[in-house]
């Protein structure tokens, strides 16, 4: 199982190489639902990530990765 370093030094990793990915997130505060769409990651923090999809920007942490809220393809 991944710690939250090991997913934002693989998101790090992504933003840095190719910040186009693809993602589903299902969470309900706030009340995001996206499911297999493309996303640009914008923005890689100490605590949160930022990503711009549909035209919206999201700020999403690492730790609903590890919970499995988040899912992204190219992991």
């Amino acid at each position: 199982m991944a710690t939250i370093n090991e997913i934002r030094l693989r998101i790090q990793e992504l933003y840095h190489d190719n910040p186009d990915i693809h993602i589903d997130v299902s969470m309900n505060r706030p009340r995001i639902h996206i499911v297999n769409q493309e996303a640009t990651i914008k923005g890689v923090y100490k605590n949160v990530f930022q990503i711009k999809t549909g035209g919206e920007c999201h700020t999403l942490q690492y730790s609903d990765i590890l919970i499995k809220r988040i899912r992204i393809a190219e992991f």
